[in-house]
């Protein structure tokens, strides 16, 4: 018995030491860019904008993370963590010609620009994308303008409780 003692305390100690933690993320994920819609003549009320379409320039692609083609008056976008720039069209009043099916709407270009600040969060999260320094720049097309006025509220993007970009239409 006293040969066996041992024997079973190494088994368990072997057993428990090859047990892993759960694979599950909870301390966090890369932040969103979250932007206010507001009211060009009252700025501090919020304004729906009617039906919202978000393509994001370069690979041509509608903006997945809200409702397409709905009015909003804040929406959350992804920006790119293998670039520094990330551009995006906005379209006012969305929506497809029946004759042509070519997209109609107001357009306006706005481009993101800003440093990224990768941390290692732990295994399960992996590493999580800050973005810091964040500045925007508008293409001007006099004709179509809706967008009035663009405030930066928050250069650093490290949470998605909060808008970072305020937009005046």
């Amino acid at each position: 018995m006293k040969r066996l003692f041992p024997v079973l305390l190494f088994l368990a100690v072997l057993q428990f030491s090859s047990c892993e933690k759960d694979d599950i993320c909870v301390e966090g994920d890369t932040p969103l860019l979250i932007i206010g819609f507001f009211d060009a003549e009252d700025t501090t009320a919020t304004k729906n904008v009617t039906r919202l379409r978000v393509r994001e320039l370069g690979l041509d692609t509608i903006v997945d993370t809200f409702d397409d083609r709905t009015d909003r008056d804040s929406i959350s976008l992804p920006l790119r963590i293998a670039s520094s720039t990330t551009e995006f069209v906005f379209i006012l009043n969305s929506m497809d010609d029946e004759d042509t099916e070519e997209e109609q709407g107001n357009r306006d270009t706005l481009r993101f620009n800003y440093a990224v600040n990768e941390r290692f969060v732990s295994r399960a999260c992996g590493f999580v994308a800050n973005y810091i320094g964040l500045d925007t720049i508008r293409q001007v097309n006099p004709t179509e303008d809706w967008i009035k006025r663009i405030t930066v509220v928050d250069t650093n993007i490290v949470n998605s409780n909060a808008i970072h970009v305020k937009i005046f239409h």
